[in-house]
This record gives structure tokens, sequence and C-alpha cells, in this order.
């Protein structure tokens, strides 16, 4: 088995909104938040700037996941030095695959190459499944914030708690 993390194409973006439309799918029926869609300029800008990944089993695309490197609205002054993982949807063929934790050695050499301090990501503060299993992951919970300014977040942010996880390089 031949596993790949390589950044996304533009020719990628329907299979990323295929994902995404997996992932809501799911969403709906484990839990009772949902992501509520994305905008596909927001998509397409991460595409463009290289912060949109996908990875290959076998040249076929099983994960994707997204990058930020500051996200100041959620982590408020604890924002920097930061590589911000987001959206990580793994097509239910591949599920049991273990991505995150491949997400997180190809998270923590980025940073050392580029001098980032911290691996950290955010989820739904009410889904303790998603807590146990980030934790069990490496990731220190790092608190909970209620979110009051959403302006350029996906919709589904708003007015939400949000629990945080890092990872200290």
């Amino acid at each position: 088995m031949s596993l790949q993390i390589q950044n996304s194409l533009p020719s990628d973006i329907d299979v990323i909104f295929h994902f995404y439309d997996l992932a809501i799918a799911h969403q709906k029926k484990v839990f009772h938040n949902h992501w509520k869609g994305f905008e596909r300029e927001s998509i397409e800008q991460e595409i463009d700037d290289q912060r949109q990944y996908k990875i290959l089993i076998d040249d076929v695309v099983a994960c994707i996941f997204a990058v930020t490197f500051n996200d100041k609205l959620i982590w408020a002054e604890r924002d920097h030095q930061s590589i911000y993982i987001h959206r990580i949807v793994t097509h239910p063929d591949f599920r049991g695959y273990g991505f995150v934790k491949e997400i997180i050695n190809w998270a923590r050499r980025f940073a050392s190459s580029n001098h980032l301090k911290f691996i950290r990501m955010d989820t739904w503060a009410d889904n303790d499944k998603l807590l146990d299993y980030y934790t069990s992951c490496g990731f220190d919970f790092a608190g909970t914030v209620t979110m009051k300014s959403t302006e350029g977040l996906p919709k589904h942010y708003e007015g939400i708690s949000l629990n945080l996880f890092e990872i200290k390089v």
C-alpha cells in the first residue's frame, strides 16, 4: 500500500466537495451538529494557497484536509506559531486507516521545518467522542471557547462552543 500526502489541485475541487457532502451526511447520522456547506471560492483559494491537501492510497483520494496558519477568531491571544488542521474527511471506504495520525506526523515535519511551535485543531465542544479520539491521537485538550465573532468562518461556527486541541512540537 502506497500512502502519499499531496497538495490538492484545482482539478480536485469536485472530489473535495463530494467528500464534504459525504461528511455532512455522516455527521447528520451520528451527531446533532453538522457542517453547513462551504463556499467554492474559499476552497479554490485554499488550493491556490497550497493549504488544501489530499491523502492518496495507491493513487486514489482517500482523505482530504485543510490547514491555516492563523486562527485568531478561535484561538484569540494564543494564535501564534501554529499550523491549524481543519476539515479532515475520510472517504467511507478508507475509514479505520488512521489518517489523523498520518496527518499529525506530516504536520510535525511541516511545523519543524517551518519553525512552528504547535499543531492545533478544534471541534464541537459537546462531541465527547471526538474529544476522546483526538486526545488518543496525541493532542492535549487546550480548553473550550464560545464563538463570538465568526466573520469569515464557515456557517457552522455561528453560536457554538469549541473544544481546542494542540500538540507542542
